[in-house]
């Protein structure tokens, strides 16, 4: 007979299909415990887990002795408090990627699991997307020799839905949606290369959204129509944005990898389609992805050849 692992969530709200996910009552684990302060994301909980407690406060979580292991799906400015106050009640810990938003943040959940032998995971989902896994295999296969230069483009389509008209906005919340975002994509860069990044070169501006006056007053809700799949576009039809946007829309990355591999990545939110590129060039051959999504392919480039 299975034994579920009880899980705990701390935050029920954009990040709340991990937990869905997770949970497979029966089949290895429950959901048992939500903590978040808005009623709305509280009742949403309690009809997707039933049976399971919700409350607004961690600390029931967090201290419960039915939960085994935490899910942290928070915003990003609370990771840092609340993943070590999980590792110190000794709970294993899922943290949505970024860890923190400040490398002293990040540093101070390391120590804590260190110190209490807790496990601790971090959220980089994309290392299971089986167009980044296809990726590595056929660079591990050497079907393009030895990587040599990465090249990564994301186009954040619904960057004006997702990112502008909640605290991801803010700076404060956030240190900027380079941090918010490209966490994934450093992370896949890194594992595809081989190594870590030692040198940066970057830049970035607010370019088109900064612009737009179509702000809600400071304590005013989103509106229900917050996000469409059709509409909202172009950027400058958004309405209801964040009243305070300082974060950039654009950025702009070039890095030096310890092993000598060098990469550019660029990020932008305004663009019409939502997808990330990545051009991985080797010293016997190049590979491509098109799509990262159901149906996406990965193209190599072996053999000398004029266009696609």
């Amino acid at each position: 007979m299975t034994t579920d692992l009880r899980i705990g969530v701390l935050g029920y709200g954009l990040r709340g299909s991990i937990a869905r996910t997770a949970h497979r009552p029966g089949r290895g684990a429950v959901v048992t415990a939500v903590a978040d302060p808005d009623p709305r994301a509280r009742a949403d909980a309690a009809e997707a887990f039933p049976g399971a407690r919700t409350t607004a406060h961690p600390a029931a979580v967090t201290g419960d002795p039915d939960v085994d292991a935490v899910l942290v799906l928070t915003p990003d400015h609370t990771h840092a408090d609340l993943a070590r106050r999980t590792l110190l009640a000794r709970k294993p810990v899922f943290v949505e990627k970024p860890l923190a938003i400040t490398v002293d943040g990040c540093d101070a959940i390391l120590r804590t699991a260190r110190a209490t032998g807790t496990r601790l995971y971090v959220g980089h989902n994309m290392r299971h997307m089986p167009v980044v896994r296809l990726m590595r295999e056929l660079i591990g296969a050497g079907a393009i020799g030895r990587v040599r230069t990465v090249w990564i483009r994301h186009f954040v389509g619904y960057g004006g839905d997702w990112y502008f008209k909640d605290w991801h906005a803010e700076r404060r919340h956030t240190t900027g949606l380079l941090l918010q975002k490209a966490a994934h994509d450093i992370d896949v860069l890194h594992w595809l290369a081989g190594s870590y990044t030692e040198d940066v070169q970057a830049m970035g501006d607010l370019m088109v959204y900064g612009e737009n006056p179509h702000r809600r007053a400071p304590g005013e809700p989103k509106t229900e129509d917050w996000y469409t799949e059709d509409g909202h576009w172009p950027p400058h039809t958004q309405r209801g944005l964040n009243p305070v946007i300082d974060v950039e829309d654009v950025s702009l990355l070039n890095l030096r990898l310890a092993g000598g591999v060098l990469a550019a990545y660029q990020q932008c939110h305004f663009t019409p389609d939502y997808w990330r590129n990545y051009t991985v060039i080797g010293d016997a051959g190049r590979l491509e992805n098109f799509g990262d999504g159901p149906g996406a392919e990965v193209r190599v480039w072996n053999a000398r050849r004029s266009g696609y």
